[in-house]
């Protein structure tokens, strides 16, 4: 694995700055490794910055040997990501959050701004084990799987609708990401590997159009490329060709 992975608010910031329409979200930024009081200054001037574009995509983690690095506890980090949700709403909500945390004490006193652009900067959770879905049912805006094939999302829908049902939260709207297969535009002239979503626009579009069936509003795409010019050029296509024909 290579070491080089860009800063995640320093990297969504850069592409605020060059953007105005597209939001900017972390997929996903780990509870643990920082105070949420730091997250939730971060994010909210990420939100104040890109003029109310920003998402906050939080995970807890599973490298192991992160943890122990930087000095926390691994077997914790559920309920350090759990506790920092919490503390990271009041954030959002109060410029001077008064709220008791079982891990991080009784935080008052302390006044964070600029505050966000958005009324409710959105939370989503990433992660696709039970845990994780029960997080993103009970204390998140959307869901973000990590990994789940496309014939196991019906059934993680389902499990995370239910569990937000018993938190009495069934009629509150929630957003349900997935990440697609690969996508490779065109019929390619070379081996892009089996895990691949190849060949007409219209075929693609089909095939991302399941996902919405399932109740998908949001997929994120990736393109198989040699280089960067095909790259651009599958961007392209995709834009063109393929995303008209969505469903929305």
């Amino acid at each position: 694995m290579s070491t080089t992975w860009y800063d995640t608010v320093a990297t969504l910031a850069w592409i605020a700055a060059l953007t105005t329409n597209v939001r900017v979200m972390s997929h996903v930024y780990v509870m643990s490794y920082r105070h949420p009081l730091h997250t939730a200054k971060s994010f909210m001037t990420l939100d104040e910055l890109s003029g109310g574009r920003a998402i906050l995509g939080v995970g807890a983690g599973h490298l192991q040997g992160e943890f122990e690095l930087l000095g926390f506890d691994f077997d914790a980090r559920g309920a350090v990501t759990d506790d920092a949700i919490d503390v990271i709403r009041a954030a959002l909500t109060d410029e001077y959050p008064n709220i008791e945390s079982p891990r991080y004490g009784h935080i008052r006193d302390a006044g964070l701004a600029p505050r966000p652009r958005q009324s409710r900067l959105p939370v989503w959770v990433g992660g696709s084990s039970k845990a994780a879905l029960r997080r993103a049912a009970t204390k998140g805006d959307g869901w973000l799987p990590q990994g789940t094939p496309r014939d196991e999302m019906p059934a993680q829908i389902a499990f995370l609708l239910e569990e937000r049902g018993r938190a009495g939260l069934g009629d509150e709207p929630i957003d349900l990401g997935t990440i697609s297969e690969f996508l490779y535009v065109g019929e390619p002239g070379w081996d892009v590997g089996q895990q691949t979503l190849a060949g007409d626009p219209d075929h693609i579009a089909e095939r991302l159009n399941e996902f919405g069936k399932m109740g998908v509003g949001h997929v994120q795409v990736r393109f198989r490329n040699r280089s960067l010019q095909e790259l651009l050029d599958q961007m392209d296509a995709f834009h063109t060709d393929v995303a008209p024909h969505l469903q929305r």
